[in-house]
């Protein structure tokens, strides 16, 4: 019975301290969005881009979908179009949303780098291609988390 205790004590030490696996680009691109943009993981957070021609929406939540407070971040994006490169400054808006606009327009091989550095946070990015149809291959985008694992639980999103 000692010898039972102890290896399941064990076995829940090993789950506590293996880093929670990272949900893939490709996870993302099979899943539904909250509010129909896409949506990419980086460090502590899922980050959703809606974009449309000269606009830029972020919304910030959890690894279980909670929003988490943008006040008082900072962030930009990088919108990458064929050989133009427009930067443009993020602000929070209320809630877990940052927004900007710039002089932009999408196409289907636009990828926009967001940055975003949240109060007492370390900065984090992630990569977008906001045209890319659900389920291309395409352009695979880089995950970013090279040491995915087993993924926690995830709640399907809300809609």
């Amino acid at each position: 019975m000692k010898t039972m205790i102890l290896g399941l004590l064990f076995v829940m030490s090993l789950a506590l301290t293996v880093p929670a696996g990272a949900h893939t680009d490709e996870y993302f691109e099979s899943v539904q969005a909250p509010h129909g943009g896409q949506l990419r993981m980086t460090g502590p957070y899922h980050m959703e881009l809606l974009a449309k021609d000269g606009e830029l929406t972020v919304y910030v939540t959890d690894h279980a979908d909670n929003t988490i407070g943008v006040d008082g971040g900072l962030a930009k994006a990088t919108v990458e179009t064929g050989l133009n490169r427009i930067q443009v400054h993020l602000h929070p808006v209320g809630g877990n949303v940052l927004k900007g606009t710039g002089t932009f327009s999408l196409t289907p091989s636009t990828v926009v780098i967001v940055f975003m550095k949240l109060p007492n946070q370390d900065g984090y990015a992630a990569r977008f291609i906001p045209l890319k149809p659900k389920g291309e291959e395409g352009e695979k985008a880089h995950s970013h988390s090279d040491d995915a694992g087993p993924h926690h639980h995830h709640h399907s999103p809300k809609h």
